[in-house]
Formats: C-alpha cells, sequence, structure tokens
C-alpha cells in the first residue's frame, strides 16, 4: 500500500510514517469505470475514500435541472469521511469520472484503528475540524455570492 498517497488525503497528512503505516494496514483498493456510481446521495456512509488514480466527481440531483457537479477530485483527495464520522447518510453522489482506482477504509475498521490508537485519533480528529472549517468558510462565500447576485 501507498503511505505517500494516504499522506497527501488531508486528514491523514500530519501523521508520523508509522502512523499511516497503520492506516494503509485497514485500507483495500478498489477500482471503478468511467461514470460507475461509487455512492448515492441518502445511502448509508459506511466507509471512507482516497483517490489513488482517476478523478472523481461529486455531484447532486437537482429537481427539474439533472446532476449538478459540485467539484471533481484527483488523486490524493480523500471524500465520503463525513457520514462516516457523523454516520448519516450521504449527501452527494460520487461518480467515477475517469477509470479509477481508490482506497477505501470502512467505518468499522476505522472506528477502531481511532479508538486503540489516541495519538492518531487526535491528529485525525483535528485535521477533520480544520477541513470542515475551510469547507464552511468556502460553503460561506459562496452563499454571500449568490445572494448578492440574486439581489440583482
Amino acid at each position: 500500500m501507498d503511505v505517500s498517497l494516504i499522506k497527501k488525503a488531508a486528514i491523514f497528512a500530519t501523521l508520523e510514517y508509522e502512523e499511516v503505516a497503520r492506516v494503509a494496514e485497514i485500507c483495500k483498493e478498489q477500482t471503478f469505470k468511467f461514470g460507475q456510481t461509487i455512492f448515492k446521495e441518502g445511502e448509508p456512509g459506511n466507509r471512507l475514500y482516497i483517490i489513488s488514480t482517476g478523478d472523481v466527481r461529486i455531484s447532486r440531483v437537482v429537481p427539474g435541472s439533472g446532476e449538478e457537479a459540485l467539484t471533481v477530485l484527483k488523486p490524493g483527495a480523500c471524500f465520503g469521511e463525513m457520514a462516516v464520522f457523523d454516520r448519516s447518510e450521504r449527501s452527494t453522489d460520487a461518480i467515477a469520472n475517469t477509470d479509477c482506482t481508490l482506497l477505501t477504509i470502512s467505518r468499522s475498521d476505522f472506528e477502531i484503528l481511532l479508538d486503540f490508537n489516541r495519538d492518531i485519533a487526535y491528529k485525525v480528529l483535528w485535521a477533520v475540524v480544520r477541513l470542515l472549517c475551510e469547507r464552511l468558510r468556502i460553503t460561506n462565500d459562496n452563499l454571500r455570492s449568490f445572494l448578492a447576485m440574486s439581489m440583482f
């Protein structure tokens, strides 16, 4: 397993080599063909993903409009982690934008890793806090822009 790829993922970036190697032990590899659905909005969030090769499109279906792509993620990006942390349903669709290879970690394996490795848990959870703050700031900026445009 490529530990340098895992370390590229924002939630694992602050881990030491030995800690990343522990994460690698619980990773599985999965391949998807272009256009194949990785997960759909509303499904249980039981695993997170790290892109090894290829691109993944994160999107939502907008009633009356069809699919709206929110972003296209590249190798090293981590996605699907929100539903793993809060045990909720998927909030978007994830679709293979090209043929791709993903590393996956199941929620149960991830929780066991964090339960038995407090240093890893501390670093990962702080990284997640920073990631969610960054995403919230982007959402706030987008909302501010949208509201400013809708006033004209």
